[in-house]
Order: C-alpha cells, then sequence, then structure tokens
C-alpha cells in the first residue's frame, strides 16, 4: 500500500504542516499560504488531495485552506467553536478515509476553545493509532500555550491538560506525534530542536506530563510568552479566510532611482544581508532584517496588511525565499527589490547611512568606564541566563513601541545572542533619531566565551 507522511517546515516561524496519503487520496493539515508546494508533491506521488484539516484557527501565519480548495476541490474541516467563515465543521469521533488510512478527528481544546487533533488509523494496525497530529495542543518536549484569551487562561490550561491526558495520551505510545510547531516558535517556551519523537517518549521525557492538572495549570499561568503585532490579523484572516493567493508574486527589480522613488512614495525597505553589511552601509531609514529572520521579525516591526515592502539583497537568488516567508505572515504588497543591490545605490551618488559595529572586548571596556547605554534584546527566557551587567532590557519585536524608555544623549550598544537581532533594534532607534548606535558583535555568545562578568535577575 502507499503510504506517505510528509512534513514541511516554515524556517523563521518552525511551523510545520503535513501531506498525508494512501494510494491515490490525500490530505494536508495546516497548509501553509504556499499552497502549490502540497500539490506538486500530491501530483508526483499521484495522489489528490481531498481533504484539508485544521487543527486551529492558527495565530502565527495566514492558512492556505481556501486556496487548496479552489485549486483541488478538497473540503477543509476545522473545530466548531468559532464562527469561520469558509469550511465545515468537524466533530469529536469523526472519521475520515484516505485510501486505506483513516483519520479520526479529537476535540482537544485548550490552546483554543476550537482545538483539533487528528489520529492516523493504519488498517494493520487494527483500531490503534499510528500517528497523531496534535496542533499546538502537545508538541516535543513542550505544550501548547494557553494565554491567547487572558480572562480563560486557567480554564483553558485545565481544558488542556484534560485533552493531553484523556485524548491524546491514550492512543498509545507507539504513535507518532507530529505537532504543528518545532523549535524556534512562538507558540512554545522551550520546543525541543529534535522534531521526530512518540507518545511513548514524550510520557518519559515531556517534564510538562509528569505534572499534576493544578501544577500544570500553575505553570502555564506563569508563562510569559510574546504576541507579535501580526498574530491579530493572522486570527483575522484565519477565522474569516484570507485574501487568495493564486500565485508566487514576483517582485519587481528596481534601479536605484525608481526605488528611491517608491521610498519617497511611502514604501518600507527591508535590508536582508548580514548584520555586518548593514552596519557598514545601508539605505537610511531602512530596517535590519537578517534572511534567516524575515518570518519571525517582519511582523514586529511592519503592518503585513498595508506596508509597501522593498527588498535590499545581497544576492537576487534569496528574492523567492524572502517572499514566500512574507507571504506566509499576511504581506502581499511587495514593492520591488533594488537590483544591483547597494553598489548600485551608492554608485548612482544616493546617501548612505552606517552602524557601529563593535566586539565584546570593545563593549568591555565601554561598561568599565560607563561610556554607554547597553540594551539587551534578547527574549526573556534568554535573559535569565545572564546580562552584561547594567544593562536595560526591552525585547526586539517590542522596541519600536517602547523606544521612548532608552535613554538619549549617549552612546547605545546593541545586544542579543550572536547580532542578528541586535542589527535590527540598532535600525529601529537609528530610524527614531538616534545618533550613536552600535551592534555587539558576537553578541552573549562572544561575551560569554571570553568570560566577561555577568549578573542575575534575583
Amino acid at each position: 500500500m502507499k503510504y506517505v507522511v510528509e512534513r514541511f517546515i516554515a524556517t523563521g516561524i518552525a511551523h510545520q504542516s503535513y501531506l498525508v496519503g494512501s494510494m491515490t487520496a490525500a490530505a494536508v493539515v495546516d497548509p501553509q499560504r504556499d499552497w502549490w508546494k502540497y500539490t506538486d508533491r500530491a501530483a508526483e506521488l499521484g495522489m489528490q488531495i481531498r481533504y484539508v484539516f485544521e487543527t486551529h484557527r492558527n495565530e502565527d501565519y495566514v492558512v492556505g485552506s481556501k486556496d487548496l480548495a479552489r485549486e483541488t476541490g478538497a473540503r477543509v474541516f476545522h473545530g466548531g467553536a468559532l464562527d469561520f467563515g469558509y469550511g465545515e465543521t468537524v466533530e469529536d469521533g469523526d472519521e475520515f478515509e484516505l485510501g486505506d488510512l483513516r483519520v479520526r478527528a479529537l476535540a482537544t481544546p485548550g490552546h483554543t476553545p476550537e482545538s483539533f487533533s487528528y489520529a492516523l488509523v493504519h488498517p494493520e494496525a487494527g483500531e490503534e493509532a499510528v500517528a497523531v497530529f496534535t496542533g499546538d495542543a502537545l508538541f516535543v518536549g513542550e505544550v501548547g500555550r494557553t494565554d491567547f484569551y487572558p480572562d480563560k487562561a486557567r480554564e483553558l490550561s485545565g481544558t488542556l491538560y484534560d485533552s493531553i491526558h484523556e485524548k491524546i495520551l491514550p492512543l498509545g505510545g507507539g504513535a507518532i506525534l507530529y505537532p504543528a510547531h518545532g523549535a524556534g516558535s512562538a507558540c512554545g517556551n522551550s520546543i525541543s530542536e529534535r522534531n521526530d519523537s512518540t507518545l511513548g517518549v514524550e510520557l518519559r521525557q515531556n517534564p510538562l506530563l509528569s505534572f499534576s492538572r493544578e501544577d500544570f495549570i500553575e505553570h502555564k499561568l506563569a508563562e510569559e510568552l510574546a504576541i507579535p503585532h501580526y498574530f491579530r490579523l493572522m486570527e483575522k484572516y484565519n477565522l474569516e479566510g484570507p485574501p487568495p493567493t493564486t500565485a508566487m508574486p514576483r517582485p519587481e527589480p528596481l534601479s536605484a532611482a525608481r526605488f528611491k522613488q517608491a521610498m519617497e512614495d511611502g514604501a518600507r525597505v527591508v535590508d536582508c544581508r548580514s548584520p555586518v553589511a548593514f552596519g557598514g552601509a545601508h539605505i537610511p531609514g531602512s530596517l535590519s532584517i537578517w534572511r534567516g529572520g524575515i518570518a519571525s521579525f517582519a511582523g514586529w516591526v511592519l503592518k503585513p496588511e498595508s506596508d509597501r515592502v522593498l527588498l535590499v539583497v545581497d544576492e537576487d537568488e534569496v528574492i523567492d525565499e524572502l517572499v514566500v516567508s512574507l507571504l506566509r505572515i499576511g504581506f502581499d504588497n511587495f514593492e520591488g527589490y533594488l537590483a544591483g543591490g547597494m553598489e548600485d545605490w551608492y554608485s548612482t551618488g544616493y546617501g548612505v547611512e552606517s552602524s557601529g559595529l563593535i566586539t565584546a572586548e570593545e563593549l568591555r571596556a565601554m561598561v568599565d568606564e560607563d561610556a554607554v547605554e547597553v540594551l539587551d534584546v534578547r527574549r526573556a527566557n534568554e535573559r535569565v541566563n545572564g546580562y552584561v551587567p547594567g544593562s536595560s532590557w526591552i525585547f526586539t519585536g517590542e522596541l519600536a513601541d517602547r523606544v521612548d524608555e532608552v535613554p538619549r544623549g549617549r552612546p547605545v550598544a546593541v545586544i542579543c545572542n550572536v547580532g542578528n537581532r541586535a542589527s535590527l533594534a540598532a535600525s529601529v532607534l537609528l530610524r527614531a533619531g538616534f545618533d550613536e548606535v552600535y551592534n555587539v558583535l558576537g553578541s552573549m555568545k562572544s561575551w560569554n566565551a571570553q568570560g566577561f562578568p555577568l549578573e542575575y535577575d534575583e
């Protein structure tokens, strides 16, 4: 029997979707917006996509369900606790045939009220599930967040505990776990770097599964997880149905003159080169979001529904990758990219701006002389491991809204883990009118490697 489960990972947001099928029938679980990759792969396998199963109204990306339904005729299913503007309601216990396989729907609320998991039943295993797609209920080494409804956080935390222990784990230790996110996702604090697991492994190794119900609830209530601005737009799109995507967008290559005109007309410049390149010379007013961070941070500093995006890159070949990453989080307005890169810009005679680049050793000297304001832009769960003495802290994604909290009138050195997020934060400060801003190259990794002193919160 032809039987396949294939995982598709959206880098940056660490989202995982799946194509599952048997014989000639296939389904997609939690599809991303670049829907053509599923239809292309299904065609290669000789399968027709008949169903789309959504585990919940996703918050961190635009779901591709409506587009897949339009292109393939597939039926879309999701939980009924929300009033979706598309698709059909699935009920607990509903079953769907995929060739010789069966997919069984399991109501597993907690992360959100409408959350569902989908167990996969193989005829050779009888009625036991061979795998389960858990959405944001259960991850490898972690469980889903329960803070999207603050007034119901306690209730939902208890409900999530019940869903895991009464619906998911009873499927059996041999069931393969297929969650909706991996390490690096904003949907969990401590998701494992390992993508592969089973329910049995999680029962033995996932620390949260050993908690009592009350301890589990208190742990969830104490969590501190950031909520990017763009999540609210994703929730709206994924409830009502997002704008259609009919094909891969192709931003136009622009001369320096046309690029400059687009800037003057209000388009926003995103520089996707390395922090070192950005620090050396960049277009004034541009935001530094390195190639691997575009999906994670563009939604923090730009408005997907309205901002027109201009891209600066080192190589034209990365444009498609960047566009897909932005498309997945709701960006549709691609104004173009700078053909010829920065060389074309400054060769035309247009002005550039620089941000300072310093080493950890240079930062240490400035700190010892009390000659710098150190701004730590890491996440809270990173800062607890120690920070530069005397440094202040504002998470990268929140800096644009809190820039007035940064003292003016003296140099600012921005530090993160290795320098990528610090470059973004430095660009935010430069846009806000700060004169002397430094990105600490190697950041905390370099600081720690040299054994420089640390402070810790009590």
